[in-house]
């Protein structure tokens, strides 16, 4: 089979729009699908001039409703609307639509003579907007009338064991076809149509041009397929690797290990992987023949039981976020050490943080990771946590103190308050009660502090901006990921990262 195609699919209300987003990618893309339910209804009068604009194959789509579309007329009215779209073929097939997406349910003989009469091949897809499809091999094979047609499944899996079966079924495939997961679970059979064997993949532009609900479906912008994924480059022997984690709203990794693959010219290339189970996670990996996986929130510490064997590192604070395939099983390993040990000594000018006192927000994993760190570089710290047993427990592995993340804590994060450590996720605002949230809004700076909050996406937490304003020097949480990075990428290829 060929190389998965880019179709970017166009969604604007006039052709004229269209057209010019068209214009605006067309260096990234293979082919367009006009949306033609989309199109304002006096526009829609005029979609057989497109192909000739385009200047590229088209796929001429007028969805329903019920399968995901805005079309609101009857199947008549569409079904008429399809034939003016087939009309008056041009003997110059480029000016004529290359494909034509119809249903499995919709059997109209005479759309689909007139489009094996003028050169245009039918998708016939299926839609199924609420869950994944089952055994798509035999689903595959009902909805293919003849070879001319290339069958389509488009789905929305729930779980993401069910991507992992869909990826296994897929490969099975020996005819052209298209694999499209909806959702949020979506973008790894976007960015990885080559191992569903997927005749194509499609995309849509970023911003105003795009429907808020094909973003939602999980669209990929057509430019980070091609730049930040390389997707062209991937193949058979392309070395996979990712994150995991939920919700994963925001995250740079697979632009710096990507970027470092590529300066290192290597066939490879790191996707997300949303999951809300670790456990689905690794099954996903296993089954991609995935060789390494970054792990972020939530799955920093239940990943640990699923593991063969741990570093030393990983072993001592019971935190890891970094697994790598070996023939024995999974490794795992904590690269936020290194990555918050370099980020601190960076932004504080130092070598140590001999005599400093500091104050830790939080004690999940990302918070023992820093809680290690800073007893490796000889600091004295507290750890401030709205549960005291989990501050307690993290303290006393390195005789730290601990206290109440609150007003009752006010004191002592004053006498710790040299350097304060954000871990939390408060200030993400990947959740309503995050949002615009300060873990330590009852302590009021004096400006002497140093802040330093591993969120890095916003650029700037409400606390990272109140301690600025304050007169505290501040950072965000990208020196640490970054520096992380570098040392994942070096477990990941055996190389280290070409800054």
């Amino acid at each position: 089979m060929h190389p998965p195609k880019i179709c970017l699919c166009l969604t604007c209300s006039t052709l004229a729009e269209d057209l010019a987003v068209l214009n605006t990618y067309r260096r990234w893309i293979d082919m367009v699908e006009l949306r033609a339910d989309y199109l304002a209804d006096d526009e829609r009068l005029y979609i057989r001039r497109f192909p000739a604009m385009a200047g590229l194959p088209v796929i001429l789509t007028i969805r329903r409703i019920a399968d995901g579309g805005v079309y609101k007329g009857g199947e008549a009215a569409r079904t008429a609307l399809m034939a003016r779209g087939l009309a008056f073929a041009s003997q110059d097939t480029r000016k004529n639509f290359a494909y034509i997406d119809l249903e499995e349910d919709l059997d109209v003989p005479s759309i689909q003579d007139a489009a094996l009469a003028f050169g245009t091949r039918i998708i016939r897809s299926l839609h199924n907007m609420k869950e994944t499809v089952a055994d798509i091999p035999a689903k595959m094979a009902q909805i293919r009338k003849t070879g001319y047609e290339i069958p389509k499944i488009a789905c929305m899996p729930q779980r993401l064991t069910e991507l992992s079966a869909l990826f296994k079924e897929a490969a099975t495939l020996n005819f052209e076809h298209i694999v499209c997961t909806m959702g949020a679970l979506s973008v790894p059979s976007r960015i990885l149509a080559e191992r569903t064997g997927s005749f194509l993949t499609y995309c849509s532009p970023p911003g105003v041009h795009v429907d808020e609900a094909l973003t939602k479906l999980g669209h990929v912008d057509p430019v980070q397929l091609n730049t930040m994924y390389n997707f062209r480059a991937i193949d058979e022997n392309t070395a996979l690797f990712g994150i995991t984690g939920y919700p994963l709203a925001h995250t740079l990794s697979p632009e710096l290990h990507n970027t470092g693959y590529r300066k290192h010219g290597m066939n490879a290339v790191y996707i997300p992987i949303k999951s809300e189970s670790v456990e689905d996670a690794l099954e996903f990996a296993e089954t991609l023949g995935m060789k390494g996986l970054s792990v972020t929130v939530p799955h920093k510490e239940t990943v640990l039981s699923k593991l063969e064997h741990l570093s030393e590192e990983a072993a001592e604070i019971k935190a890891c976020n970094t697994v790598v395939r070996t023939q024995t099983g999974w490794t795992g390993y904590n690269t936020d050490i290194y990555g918050i040990t370099q980020a601190l000594l960076e932004f504080l000018n130092v070598k140590n943080l001999r005599g400093k006192k500091v104050a830790i927000i939080g004690a999940g994993g990302a918070a023992k990771a820093v809680a290690h760190a800073v007893y490796k570089l000889k600091g004295k710290a507290c750890i401030f946590n709205r549960t005291l047993s989990s501050a307690r427990n993290l303290a006393q592995k390195y005789r730290f103190k601990y206290s109440v993340l609150g007003v009752e804590g006010q004191k002592l994060l004053e006498k710790y308050s040299w350097l304060i450590i954000q871990t939390t996720s408060v200030g993400m605002g990947t959740n309503k009660k995050d949002e615009g949230a300060d873990p330590i809004d009852f302590y009021g700076f004096c400006g002497t502090e140093q802040v330093y909050d591993i969120i890095y996406s916003p650029e700037k937490t409400p606390l990272l901006y109140r301690a600025e304003k304050a007169g505290c020097r501040i950072c965000n949480g990208y020196s640490m990921l970054k520096h992380q990075a570098y040392k994942q990428f070096e477990l990941f290829t055996g190389e280290q990262y070409e800054c």
